[in-house]
């Protein structure tokens, strides 16, 4: 990001000298030989984010992202045809472009400048398609329907409120939902409910195993849920991940057939390295959560539980404690919609953290 913002002041102080001429005949020719917005969207598959002050914009295309200058202004167009920007791939590579450029209101692009960027979209796809990748998300909340979980009656304001668990899972975790689509486009995210319903702890985990994947994609879990205690002072977050004493079968065996005693040695190997992942992933959550409720709320730290949904998931997966119902200071923030966006934002970027490490892993191996 600093490269970025970096490489944006540089531009813009740089623009300031360009001179600039009145509408030519060479100016009105370019504009009909270049690609209009929608031309270029369709031919590279992308979305279009478009500021028109700093007359910057970002090309989004299946994961990956060109951010460009346009030369010239609403009022006035760039002088040279030939003039060339700088474009920031995926905020790390720095290429130069002919640039895009407006005449009379409108956003136009060179036929080269688009096939430079779809050739490099469809390389980054391929590439995409061949490294191992997390390639999908399953966000289950806790509880719902006839089960309500956890619950406790407080008086706030001289009202009386009930904190039901099935609720405050639901609404973190369709916060949680919604921002890892929004940044995760190429990736399958699922939630096992949107509303007030109740499915099963086997539901769950069928929902979980059943998501196809190829040979290069994995898939990672995140269950949330409030706690609860007959000791009133007990409170703050934890993060659950399965045993690594427990044994279970994660080799999908449609997949992989053999000697019994070959599966066996994968399946160990299969289920180590999904234990490690898991741990990870639950250290980035934690991490995340101490960071945005360092003097709210104490963290009570990992900790290694047999519950069914990690135990029967065959992937790496975690069950996230949100906090006490039944404790006055946790309750607080648990039935704070402000707090409750600050929850799921702590999951969100301990998942993003854990992603990005997982895929550099595999990027680097």
């Amino acid at each position: 990001m600093f490269l970025l913002r970096r490489f944006l002041v540089l531009l813009l102080v740089g623009c300031v000298a360009i001179p600039c001429t009145r509408l030519s005949a060479d100016e009105a020719a370019r504009s009909a030989n270049s690609m209009s917005v929608e031309e270029t969207l369709k031919t590279l598959n992308a979305r279009l984010s478009w500021d028109p002050f700093f007359k910057s914009g970002k090309l989004i295309s299946r994961g990956h992202e060109a951010v460009f200058f346009a030369a010239g202004s609403n009022e006035v167009p760039a002088a040279h045809s030939s003039e060339n920007t700088a474009v920031i791939y995926d905020n790390k590579d720095i290429l130069t472009l002919q640039a895009p450029f407006i005449n009379n209101g409108k956003l136009y692009f060179p036929p080269l400048f688009v096939a430079s960027l779809k050739q490099l979209f469809d390389e980054s796809q391929q590439e995409d398609a061949s490294r191992f990748r997390i390639a999908a998300i399953i966000i289950d909340p806790g509880h719902g329907g006839k089960d309500e979980g956890a619950s406790a009656d407080y008086v706030v304001n001289g009202k009386k409120v009930r904190l039901i668990e099935k609720d405050i899972t639901l609404a973190v975790s369709k916060r949680l939902y919604t921002s890892l689509k929004n940044r995760y486009p190429g990736k399958k995210v699922f939630i096992t409910r949107l509303n007030d319903t109740y499915p099963s702890l086997e539901d769950r985990v069928v929902q979980a195993n059943s998501v196809p994947l190829k040979d290069n994609e994995a898939i990672i879990y995140i269950s949330i849920h409030a706690n609860a205690s007959l000791n009133k002072s007990a409170r703050g977050f934890e993060v659950w991940y399965l045993s690594p004493e427990h044994r279970r079968t994660v080799l999908d065996k449609t997949k992989y057939t053999g000697p019994n005693a070959l599966t066996a040695i994968f399946n160990s190997m299969l289920e180590e390295e999904f234990t490690t992942e898991s741990i990870e992933m639950a250290k980035a959550i934690e991490n995340n959560f101490k960071k945005n409720f360092s003097t709210l709320m104490p963290s009570r730290g990992l900790k290694a539980e047999e519950w069914y949904v990690v135990r029967k998931a065959r992937m790496p997966s975690v069950l996230v404690e949100l906090g006490f119902v039944t404790n006055a200071e946790d309750a607080r923030l648990l039935s704070d919609p402000a707090y409750l966006q600050q929850f799921s934002l702590s999951i969100y970027n301990g998942i993003v953290d854990f992603v990005t490490k997982f895929e550099n892993w595999n990027l680097a191996s």
